[in-house]
Protein backbone atom coordinates (compact mmCIF):
# COMPACT_ATOMS: atom_id res chain seq x y z
CA UNK A 1 0.00 0.00 0.00
CA UNK A 2 1.34 3.36 -1.06
CA UNK A 3 2.43 5.54 1.89
CA UNK A 4 0.12 8.68 2.64
CA UNK A 5 1.86 11.76 2.79
CA UNK A 6 -0.08 15.02 3.93
CA UNK A 7 -0.79 17.84 1.61
CA UNK A 8 1.08 20.63 2.34
CA UNK A 9 1.89 23.76 0.40
CA UNK A 10 5.23 22.48 -0.12
CA UNK A 11 4.16 19.26 -2.01
CA UNK A 12 1.59 21.10 -3.80
CA UNK A 13 4.08 23.63 -4.93
CA UNK A 14 6.50 20.41 -5.68
CA UNK A 15 3.48 19.67 -8.20
CA UNK A 16 2.52 22.82 -9.29
CA UNK A 17 5.80 24.96 -10.03
CA UNK A 18 7.18 22.00 -12.93
CA UNK A 19 3.87 22.84 -14.17
CA UNK A 20 4.60 26.46 -14.16
CA UNK A 21 8.14 26.56 -15.40
CA UNK A 22 6.86 24.34 -18.27
CA UNK A 23 3.85 26.84 -19.43
CA UNK A 24 6.45 29.60 -18.68
CA UNK A 25 8.13 28.34 -21.84
CA UNK A 26 5.62 27.59 -24.25
CA UNK A 27 4.39 31.05 -25.10
CA UNK A 28 8.12 31.34 -26.09
CA UNK A 29 7.37 29.46 -29.62
CA UNK A 30 4.43 32.67 -30.12
CA UNK A 31 6.92 35.18 -28.53
CA UNK A 32 10.09 33.66 -30.31
CA UNK A 33 7.69 32.97 -33.87
CA UNK A 34 6.55 36.84 -33.77
CA UNK A 35 9.45 38.60 -32.61
CA UNK A 36 11.92 36.72 -35.34
CA UNK A 37 9.04 37.46 -38.27
CA UNK A 38 8.62 41.24 -36.58
CA UNK A 39 12.43 41.16 -37.66
CA UNK A 40 11.45 41.18 -40.90
CA UNK A 41 9.83 44.95 -41.11
CA UNK A 42 6.80 43.73 -42.83
CA UNK A 43 3.82 43.64 -40.57
CA UNK A 44 2.22 41.06 -42.72
CA UNK A 45 4.42 38.36 -41.29
CA UNK A 46 3.58 39.03 -38.14
CA UNK A 47 -0.33 38.53 -38.44
CA UNK A 48 0.67 35.71 -41.25
CA UNK A 49 2.26 33.61 -37.93
CA UNK A 50 -0.91 34.96 -35.94
CA UNK A 51 -3.23 33.78 -38.20
CA UNK A 52 -1.64 30.29 -38.97
CA UNK A 53 -0.95 29.48 -35.33
CA UNK A 54 -4.66 30.64 -34.49
CA UNK A 55 -5.63 27.78 -37.30
CA UNK A 56 -3.55 24.93 -35.22
CA UNK A 57 -4.84 26.43 -32.09
CA UNK A 58 -8.17 25.60 -33.34
CA UNK A 59 -7.38 22.43 -34.88
CA UNK A 60 -5.48 20.94 -31.87
CA UNK A 61 -7.68 22.97 -29.39
CA UNK A 62 -10.19 20.92 -30.35
CA UNK A 63 -8.74 17.62 -29.68
CA UNK A 64 -7.44 19.01 -26.07
CA UNK A 65 -9.34 16.28 -24.73
CA UNK A 66 -6.38 14.24 -25.11
CA UNK A 67 -4.62 15.98 -22.70
CA UNK A 68 -7.21 17.19 -20.13
CA UNK A 69 -8.93 13.78 -20.11
CA UNK A 70 -6.17 11.45 -19.89
CA UNK A 71 -4.93 14.09 -16.91
CA UNK A 72 -8.34 13.06 -15.20
CA UNK A 73 -8.76 9.16 -16.26
CA UNK A 74 -4.92 9.01 -15.26
CA UNK A 75 -4.80 10.94 -11.70
CA UNK A 76 -8.24 8.61 -10.22
CA UNK A 77 -6.56 5.43 -11.63
CA UNK A 78 -3.31 6.45 -9.58
CA UNK A 79 -5.15 7.02 -6.57
CA UNK A 80 -7.35 3.79 -7.00
CA UNK A 81 -3.10 2.06 -7.04
CA UNK A 82 -4.75 0.59 -10.29
CA UNK A 83 -1.39 0.14 -12.02
CA UNK A 84 -3.17 -2.02 -14.96
CA UNK A 85 -6.03 0.68 -15.64
CA UNK A 86 -3.30 3.47 -15.49
CA UNK A 87 -0.96 2.13 -18.63
CA UNK A 88 -3.81 1.22 -20.41
CA UNK A 89 -5.45 4.99 -19.91
CA UNK A 90 -2.07 6.18 -21.92
CA UNK A 91 -2.15 3.55 -24.86
CA UNK A 92 -5.68 4.47 -25.36
CA UNK A 93 -4.45 7.60 -25.48
CA UNK A 94 -1.89 7.05 -28.11
CA UNK A 95 -4.40 5.33 -30.61
CA UNK A 96 -7.16 8.22 -30.39
CA UNK A 97 -3.67 10.89 -31.30
CA UNK A 98 -2.48 8.61 -33.89
CA UNK A 99 -5.66 8.62 -35.36
CA UNK A 100 -7.05 11.76 -35.06
CA UNK A 101 -3.90 13.23 -36.17
CA UNK A 102 -3.71 10.78 -39.27
CA UNK A 103 -7.02 12.03 -40.34
CA UNK A 104 -6.40 15.62 -39.94
CA UNK A 105 -3.49 15.11 -42.68
CA UNK A 106 -6.20 13.59 -45.04
CA UNK A 107 -8.37 16.39 -44.78
CA UNK A 108 -5.77 19.22 -45.04
CA UNK A 109 -6.93 20.68 -47.99
CA UNK A 110 -10.50 21.16 -46.72
CA UNK A 111 -9.77 22.50 -43.51
CA UNK A 112 -7.46 24.88 -45.01
CA UNK A 113 -9.63 26.22 -47.54
CA UNK A 114 -12.65 26.69 -44.63
CA UNK A 115 -10.64 28.37 -41.90
CA UNK A 116 -8.79 30.33 -44.57
CA UNK A 117 -12.01 31.82 -45.81
CA UNK A 118 -13.68 32.35 -42.34
CA UNK A 119 -10.87 34.14 -40.94
CA UNK A 120 -9.94 36.28 -43.66
CA UNK A 121 -7.26 39.37 -44.01
CA UNK A 122 -5.53 40.71 -46.81
CA UNK A 123 -4.47 38.57 -49.39
CA UNK A 124 -0.55 38.79 -48.61
CA UNK A 125 -1.51 37.66 -45.11
CA UNK A 126 -3.82 34.52 -46.19
CA UNK A 127 -0.77 34.05 -48.99
CA UNK A 128 1.79 33.37 -46.00
CA UNK A 129 -0.62 31.77 -43.63
CA UNK A 130 -1.09 28.89 -46.46
CA UNK A 131 2.10 28.74 -46.52
CA UNK A 132 2.49 28.21 -43.03
CA UNK A 133 -0.18 25.91 -43.23
CA UNK A 134 0.86 23.38 -45.18
CA UNK A 135 3.80 22.43 -43.66
CA UNK A 136 2.61 22.78 -39.81
CA UNK A 137 -0.29 20.11 -40.80
CA UNK A 138 2.33 17.33 -40.80
CA UNK A 139 2.90 17.82 -36.72
CA UNK A 140 -0.43 17.01 -35.92
CA UNK A 141 0.49 13.72 -35.14
CA UNK A 142 3.12 14.59 -33.24
CA UNK A 143 1.38 17.42 -31.55
CA UNK A 144 -1.86 15.57 -30.16
CA UNK A 145 0.40 12.39 -29.40
CA UNK A 146 2.13 14.83 -26.57
CA UNK A 147 -0.61 15.89 -25.52
CA UNK A 148 -1.89 12.88 -24.21
CA UNK A 149 1.78 12.29 -22.63
CA UNK A 150 1.81 15.51 -21.06
CA UNK A 151 -1.77 14.61 -19.46
CA UNK A 152 -0.92 11.33 -18.31
CA UNK A 153 2.11 12.25 -16.60
CA UNK A 154 0.51 15.36 -15.30
CA UNK A 155 -2.07 12.85 -13.65
CA UNK A 156 0.56 10.55 -12.32
CA UNK A 157 2.36 13.58 -10.79
CA UNK A 158 5.47 13.39 -12.31
CA UNK A 159 5.38 17.21 -13.46
CA UNK A 160 8.87 17.09 -13.57
CA UNK A 161 9.05 15.09 -16.84
CA UNK A 162 6.44 17.40 -18.20
CA UNK A 163 8.68 20.29 -17.72
CA UNK A 164 11.58 18.69 -19.30
CA UNK A 165 9.23 17.31 -22.01
CA UNK A 166 7.75 21.28 -22.44
CA UNK A 167 11.87 22.23 -22.88
CA UNK A 168 12.88 20.09 -25.47
CA UNK A 169 9.57 21.15 -27.30
CA UNK A 170 9.96 24.62 -27.16
CA UNK A 171 13.45 25.32 -26.83
CA UNK A 172 14.10 23.09 -29.79
CA UNK A 173 11.92 25.15 -31.58
CA UNK A 174 13.04 28.52 -30.77
CA UNK A 175 16.45 27.34 -32.48
CA UNK A 176 15.15 26.16 -35.25
CA UNK A 177 13.18 29.25 -35.76
CA UNK A 178 16.00 31.15 -35.36
CA UNK A 179 18.33 28.99 -37.62
CA UNK A 180 15.45 28.55 -40.48
CA UNK A 181 13.82 32.24 -40.74
CA UNK A 182 17.23 34.23 -39.93
CA UNK A 183 19.72 31.73 -41.66
CA UNK A 184 17.97 30.60 -44.64
CA UNK A 185 15.74 32.87 -44.82
CA UNK A 186 12.31 30.58 -45.08
CA UNK A 187 10.24 33.56 -43.65
CA UNK A 188 7.05 32.16 -42.08
CA UNK A 189 7.43 28.37 -43.78
CA UNK A 190 10.97 28.45 -41.76
CA UNK A 191 8.40 28.84 -38.49
CA UNK A 192 6.57 26.05 -39.64
CA UNK A 193 9.40 23.96 -39.92
CA UNK A 194 10.65 24.28 -36.72
CA UNK A 195 7.51 23.52 -34.97
CA UNK A 196 7.22 20.29 -36.89
CA UNK A 197 10.63 19.31 -36.45
CA UNK A 198 10.80 20.20 -32.50
CA UNK A 199 6.94 18.53 -31.99
CA UNK A 200 8.84 15.14 -33.28
CA UNK A 201 11.34 15.56 -31.29
CA UNK A 202 9.81 15.92 -27.94
CA UNK A 203 7.45 12.92 -28.82
CA UNK A 204 10.54 10.99 -28.81
CA UNK A 205 11.53 11.68 -25.57
CA UNK A 206 8.07 11.33 -23.88
CA UNK A 207 7.72 7.91 -25.55
CA UNK A 208 10.86 6.76 -23.75
CA UNK A 209 10.35 8.96 -20.71
CA UNK A 210 6.98 6.90 -20.52
CA UNK A 211 8.64 3.91 -21.12
CA UNK A 212 10.51 3.80 -18.17
CA UNK A 213 8.24 5.20 -16.19
CA UNK A 214 5.81 2.00 -16.48
CA UNK A 215 8.64 -0.57 -16.38
CA UNK A 216 8.34 -2.92 -13.01
CA UNK A 217 5.08 -1.79 -12.41
CA UNK A 218 3.16 -5.18 -13.18
CA UNK A 219 1.51 -3.76 -15.93
CA UNK A 220 1.25 -7.32 -17.66
CA UNK A 221 -2.86 -7.00 -18.23
CA UNK A 222 -2.82 -3.42 -19.28
CA UNK A 223 -3.21 -4.61 -23.06
CA UNK A 224 -6.01 -6.49 -22.18
CA UNK A 225 -7.80 -3.62 -20.74
CA UNK A 226 -7.19 -1.07 -23.80
CA UNK A 227 -10.39 -2.29 -26.06
CA UNK A 228 -13.01 -2.81 -22.76
CA UNK A 229 -16.31 -1.68 -23.55
CA UNK A 230 -17.00 0.29 -20.45
CA UNK A 231 -13.68 2.63 -20.02
CA UNK A 232 -13.80 2.63 -23.85
CA UNK A 233 -17.82 4.16 -23.16
CA UNK A 234 -16.51 5.93 -20.63
CA UNK A 235 -13.77 7.92 -22.34
CA UNK A 236 -15.70 8.78 -25.24
CA UNK A 237 -18.06 10.26 -23.20
CA UNK A 238 -15.30 12.35 -21.63
CA UNK A 239 -13.73 13.08 -24.76
CA UNK A 240 -16.94 14.06 -26.19
CA UNK A 241 -17.80 17.04 -23.78
CA UNK A 242 -14.25 18.12 -23.40
CA UNK A 243 -13.94 17.86 -27.30
CA UNK A 244 -17.40 20.36 -27.29
CA UNK A 245 -16.39 22.58 -24.66
CA UNK A 246 -12.86 23.16 -26.63
CA UNK A 247 -14.61 23.60 -30.47
CA UNK A 248 -16.40 26.47 -28.02
CA UNK A 249 -13.07 27.82 -26.07
CA UNK A 250 -11.18 28.39 -29.44
CA UNK A 251 -13.71 29.54 -31.35
CA UNK A 252 -14.12 32.73 -29.28
CA UNK A 253 -10.17 32.99 -29.94
CA UNK A 254 -10.69 32.06 -34.04
CA UNK A 255 -13.55 34.90 -33.82
CA UNK A 256 -11.20 36.98 -31.13
CA UNK A 257 -8.53 37.02 -34.30
CA UNK A 258 -10.69 37.22 -37.33
CA UNK A 259 -12.50 40.20 -36.36
CA UNK A 260 -8.88 42.07 -35.44
CA UNK A 261 -8.29 40.85 -39.02
CA UNK A 262 -11.54 42.33 -40.80
CA UNK A 263 -10.34 45.58 -38.95
CA UNK A 264 -6.90 46.02 -41.06
CA UNK A 265 -2.65 44.55 -40.71
CA UNK A 266 -2.20 47.00 -37.81
CA UNK A 267 -5.38 45.88 -35.41
CA UNK A 268 -4.28 41.93 -36.34
CA UNK A 269 -0.81 42.61 -35.07
CA UNK A 270 -1.37 44.87 -32.55
CA UNK A 271 -3.91 42.06 -31.18
CA UNK A 272 -1.32 39.19 -31.70
CA UNK A 273 1.61 41.12 -29.59
CA UNK A 274 -0.84 41.65 -26.44
CA UNK A 275 -2.27 38.41 -26.83
CA UNK A 276 1.43 36.80 -26.00
CA UNK A 277 0.93 38.83 -22.85
CA UNK A 278 -2.39 37.35 -21.99
CA UNK A 279 -1.21 33.59 -22.96
CA UNK A 280 2.16 34.22 -21.27
CA UNK A 281 -0.17 34.56 -17.99
CA UNK A 282 -2.76 31.60 -18.52
CA UNK A 283 -0.15 29.38 -18.95
CA UNK A 284 1.62 30.39 -15.65
CA UNK A 285 -2.02 30.31 -13.66
CA UNK A 286 -2.34 26.96 -15.79
CA UNK A 287 0.09 25.49 -13.29
CA UNK A 288 -1.80 25.84 -10.10
CA UNK A 289 -4.44 24.33 -12.18
CA UNK A 290 -2.55 21.32 -13.66
CA UNK A 291 -1.76 20.96 -9.97
CA UNK A 292 -5.77 20.66 -8.74
CA UNK A 293 -6.59 18.38 -11.68
CA UNK A 294 -3.68 15.75 -10.41
CA UNK A 295 -4.31 16.23 -6.55
CA UNK A 296 -8.46 16.26 -6.89
CA UNK A 297 -8.05 13.30 -9.40
CA UNK A 298 -6.28 11.17 -7.05
CA UNK A 299 -8.01 12.07 -4.17
CA UNK A 300 -11.31 10.98 -6.07
CA UNK A 301 -9.47 7.88 -6.76
CA UNK A 302 -9.07 7.11 -3.06
CA UNK A 303 -12.66 8.41 -2.05
CA UNK A 304 -10.52 11.28 0.17
CA UNK A 305 -13.19 14.05 -0.08
CA UNK A 306 -11.70 15.81 2.56
CA UNK A 307 -8.29 16.01 0.31
CA UNK A 308 -10.10 17.23 -2.36
CA UNK A 309 -11.01 20.38 -0.36
CA UNK A 310 -7.29 21.08 0.49
CA UNK A 311 -6.34 20.55 -2.98
CA UNK A 312 -9.10 23.11 -3.83
CA UNK A 313 -8.33 25.81 -1.20
CA UNK A 314 -4.40 25.98 -1.52
CA UNK A 315 -4.48 25.82 -5.15
CA UNK A 316 -6.86 28.74 -5.27
CA UNK A 317 -4.56 30.58 -2.79
CA UNK A 318 -1.61 30.30 -4.94
CA UNK A 319 -3.65 30.96 -8.26
CA UNK A 320 -5.10 34.34 -7.06
CA UNK A 321 -1.67 35.52 -5.95
CA UNK A 322 0.02 34.35 -9.28
CA UNK A 323 -3.02 36.39 -11.04
CA UNK A 324 -1.86 39.53 -9.02
CA UNK A 325 1.77 39.28 -9.78
CA UNK A 326 0.94 38.58 -13.57
CA UNK A 327 -1.21 41.54 -14.15
CA UNK A 328 1.83 43.87 -12.12
CA UNK A 329 4.23 42.55 -14.45
CA UNK A 330 1.98 43.19 -17.90
CA UNK A 331 1.03 46.75 -16.03
CA UNK A 332 4.82 47.39 -15.54
CA UNK A 333 6.60 45.56 -18.26
CA UNK A 334 3.99 45.53 -20.91
CA UNK A 335 5.33 48.68 -23.30
CA UNK A 336 8.71 47.05 -22.83
CA UNK A 337 7.57 43.72 -24.17
CA UNK A 338 6.04 45.22 -27.36
CA UNK A 339 8.71 47.18 -28.41
CA UNK A 340 10.91 44.13 -28.66
CA UNK A 341 8.05 42.01 -29.97
CA UNK A 342 7.90 44.55 -33.40
CA UNK A 343 10.03 47.41 -34.91
CA UNK A 344 6.75 48.97 -36.60
CA UNK A 345 5.70 52.33 -35.19
CA UNK A 346 2.12 51.55 -35.85
CA UNK A 347 1.95 48.09 -34.33
CA UNK A 348 3.39 49.52 -31.22
CA UNK A 349 1.10 52.55 -30.59
CA UNK A 350 -1.93 50.52 -31.44
CA UNK A 351 -0.85 47.94 -28.87
CA UNK A 352 0.06 50.60 -26.46
CA UNK A 353 -3.59 51.59 -26.94
CA UNK A 354 -5.02 47.90 -26.21
CA UNK A 355 -2.26 47.06 -23.28
CA UNK A 356 -5.02 47.70 -20.38
CA UNK A 357 -7.02 44.63 -21.70
CA UNK A 358 -4.20 42.33 -20.98
CA UNK A 359 -3.29 44.00 -17.96
CA UNK A 360 -6.98 42.76 -16.72
CA UNK A 361 -6.81 39.57 -18.36
CA UNK A 362 -5.09 37.51 -15.45
CA UNK A 363 -7.20 38.72 -13.14
CA UNK A 364 -10.25 38.21 -14.54
CA UNK A 365 -9.39 34.52 -16.09
CA UNK A 366 -7.76 32.81 -13.31
CA UNK A 367 -11.35 31.53 -11.48
CA UNK A 368 -12.19 29.86 -14.68
CA UNK A 369 -8.95 28.71 -15.08
CA UNK A 370 -9.37 26.76 -11.62
CA UNK A 371 -12.24 26.03 -11.41
CA UNK A 372 -11.55 24.38 -14.95
CA UNK A 373 -8.61 22.25 -13.03
CA UNK A 374 -11.26 21.08 -10.13
CA UNK A 375 -13.55 19.59 -13.03
CA UNK A 376 -10.80 18.08 -14.70
CA UNK A 377 -9.57 16.20 -11.66
CA UNK A 378 -13.19 15.70 -10.64
CA UNK A 379 -14.32 14.20 -14.55
CA UNK A 380 -17.23 16.48 -14.80
CA UNK A 381 -16.75 16.96 -18.63
CA UNK A 382 -20.63 17.68 -18.91
CA UNK A 383 -20.19 20.84 -16.46
CA UNK A 384 -17.49 22.06 -18.76
CA UNK A 385 -19.36 21.46 -21.56
CA UNK A 386 -22.36 23.10 -20.66
CA UNK A 387 -19.90 26.16 -18.75
CA UNK A 388 -17.98 26.45 -22.30
CA UNK A 389 -21.43 26.45 -23.95
CA UNK A 390 -22.68 29.33 -22.15
CA UNK A 391 -19.84 31.88 -22.18
CA UNK A 392 -19.50 31.17 -26.13
CA UNK A 393 -22.78 32.57 -26.55
CA UNK A 394 -22.09 35.24 -24.05
CA UNK A 395 -19.06 36.29 -25.96
CA UNK A 396 -21.16 36.36 -29.19
CA UNK A 397 -23.42 38.42 -27.24
CA UNK A 398 -21.20 41.41 -26.24
CA UNK A 399 -19.33 40.91 -29.38
CA UNK A 400 -22.57 42.44 -31.25
CA UNK A 401 -23.33 45.20 -29.22
CA UNK A 402 -19.88 46.13 -28.48
CA UNK A 403 -19.37 46.04 -32.05
CA UNK A 404 -19.46 50.30 -32.18
CA UNK A 405 -15.94 50.50 -30.30
CA UNK A 406 -13.92 48.72 -32.62
CA UNK A 407 -10.96 47.05 -31.31
CA UNK A 408 -11.75 48.09 -27.38
CA UNK A 409 -15.41 46.73 -28.37
CA UNK A 410 -13.57 43.44 -29.07
CA UNK A 411 -11.45 42.90 -25.98
CA UNK A 412 -14.31 43.84 -23.62
CA UNK A 413 -16.29 41.19 -25.19
CA UNK A 414 -12.89 38.71 -24.50
CA UNK A 415 -12.99 39.84 -21.32
CA UNK A 416 -16.82 39.71 -20.39
CA UNK A 417 -16.54 35.73 -21.61
CA UNK A 418 -13.90 35.05 -18.98
CA UNK A 419 -16.32 36.14 -16.13
CA UNK A 420 -19.53 34.54 -17.55
CA UNK A 421 -17.32 31.43 -18.00
CA UNK A 422 -16.16 31.65 -14.27
CA UNK A 423 -19.71 32.05 -12.87
CA UNK A 424 -21.23 29.29 -15.07
CA UNK A 425 -18.91 26.92 -14.08
CA UNK A 426 -19.41 28.15 -10.21
CA UNK A 427 -22.81 27.39 -10.38
CA UNK A 428 -22.03 23.97 -11.14
CA UNK A 429 -19.83 23.27 -8.67
CA UNK A 430 -21.87 22.84 -5.20
CA UNK A 431 -23.28 19.64 -7.55
CA UNK A 432 -20.18 17.99 -8.36
CA UNK A 433 -18.56 18.69 -4.47
CA UNK A 434 -22.17 16.54 -3.48
CA UNK A 435 -21.25 13.83 -5.92
CA UNK A 436 -17.88 13.93 -4.85
CA UNK A 437 -18.32 13.19 -1.38
CA UNK A 438 -20.83 10.10 -2.19
CA UNK A 439 -18.75 8.38 -4.79
CA UNK A 440 -18.78 4.82 -3.78
CA UNK A 441 -19.07 5.78 -0.28
CA UNK A 442 -15.22 5.41 -0.05
CA UNK A 443 -14.35 8.01 2.01
CA UNK A 444 -12.31 5.46 4.62
CA UNK A 445 -9.85 4.55 2.15
CA UNK A 446 -7.62 7.21 1.57
CA UNK A 447 -4.44 5.57 2.03
CA UNK A 448 -4.21 4.66 -2.36
CA UNK A 449 -3.70 9.05 -2.39
CA UNK A 450 0.63 9.61 -2.57
CA UNK A 451 2.16 12.30 -3.64
CA UNK A 452 5.08 10.91 -5.86
CA UNK A 453 2.98 7.76 -7.43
Amino acid sequence: MPQVTALTHRRMLALAVPIMLANISTPLIGIVDTGVVGQLSDPSYIGAVAVGALIFSLLFWTFGFLRMGTTGLAAQSAGAADEDELAAVLLRALLVAGLCGSLLIALQWPIREAAFGLVGGTERVSQLGQDYFNIRIWAAPFSLANYALIGWFVGIGRTRIVLLLQLVLNLSNIALDALFVLVFEWDVRGVAAGTVVAEALALIVGLTMAWRALQGRGIAGARGRILVAGKIRRMLAINRDLMLRSLALVSIFFWFTADGARQGETALAANAVLMHLVSASAYILDGLAHAAESLVGRAIGAGDHLRVGTAVRMTTIWAVACAVVASLVIAIAGGTFIDLMTIDITTRAAARVYLPWAIAAPLLGVWAYQLDGIFIGATATAEMRQGMLVSFVAFVCAWWLSRPFGNHGLWAALSFHYAVRAISLWYYYPAVLRRIRTLGGRESTPAAVTDAP
